[in-house]
C-alpha cells in the first residue's frame, strides 16, 4: 500500500484508531474520525479512496509496529529458537509485550481479527498474505524434522494452515481476548500442535 503523507495524517490517523477501538468496521464513523482529526472531506479523499482504504492503512501501521517491536527484541535479546514450537510460543509472548507497550495497536489489532470472522471483504484481502508467512514457516520446520516424520508434508501443512487460519474461531469468548487468558490459549495451543504432531518420542 502506497504511503501517504500530508498535513494533519498523525490526527487522522489517531482518530482512526480511536474510532475503530470503540467501534465495529460497520458502525465506526468516517464523519466522526474527520472531524476529529480536524480536516476536510476534501482533504481525506484526494489521500484515501474510502473507508475501507483508511481502514486497511491502518491495519498495516499496525502490523508494522508489531513486526519491528517483535524483531527488535528479539535481536536485542539475542533469542533464538529451536523449533518452530518454541518459535511459536516466542512469537506469542512478543506480541504480549507488545500488548502491554503498545496497548491502542493491541486493541485495534483485536478489534481487526473479530472484524476478520464476520467482514468477507477483509478476510480475502489478507488471506493470501497470512497464508504465505505461514507456509514459510512449515516449511522451515519440516526442513529441519521439527514434525513427527510419521505424517507426510502435505497433510501437515494442511492441518498447520487449518488451525491457524481458524485460531479465532476456537477462542471467542469475551474473555479470550484479555491478554493474560490470550497467552495462557497461545501456549496451550501450540503444545496441542506439539504433541500432537511434533517429533517427539513417548
Amino acid at each position: 500500500m502506497k504511503e501517504k503523507s500530508f498535513e494533519r495524517k498523525n490526527e487522522l490517523i489517531a482518530a482512526a484508531f480511536d474510532e475503530f477501538t470503540l467501534n465495529s468496521y460497520e458502525n465506526a464513523s468516517l464523519n466522526n474520525i474527520i472531524k476529529t482529526a480536524g480536516i476536510s472531506k476534501g482533504t481525506f479523499y484526494y489521500n484515501f479512496e474510502n473507508k475501507m482504504e483508511l481502514y486497511l492503512s491502518m491495519v498495516e501501521i499496525a502490523g508494522r509496529n508489531q513486526v519491528e517491536f517483535i524483531n527488535k527484541y528479539i535481536k536485542k535479546q539475542n533469542v533464538e529458537a529451536k523449533d518452530i514450537f518454541e518459535e511459536l510460543k516466542l512469537q506469542f509472548l512478543m506480541s504480549g509485550k507488545f500488548a502491554i507497550t503498545h496497548p491502542k495497536y493491541y486493541r485495534f489489532i483485536i478489534m481487526f481479527v473479530k472484524e476478520m470472522e464476520i467482514n468477507k471483504d477483509l478476510k480475502s484481502a489478507f488471506a493470501d498474505s497470512n497464508d504465505s508467512l505461514l507456509d514459510v514457516l512449515i516449511k522451515k520446520a519440516i526442513k529441519n524434522g521439527d514434525f513427527n516424520n510419521r505424517f507426510s508434508n502435505d497433510f501437515i501443512k494442511k492441518i498447520m494452515q487449518y488451525l491457524f487460519t481458524n485460531y479465532f474461531g476456537i477462542f471467542i469468548e469475551e474473555k479470550d481476548y484479555e491478554l493474560e487468558k490470550m497467552l495462557e490459549n497461545a501456549n496451550n495451543f501450540v503444545d496441542f500442535i506439539k504433541y500432537g504432531l511434533g517429533n517427539k518420542e513417548e
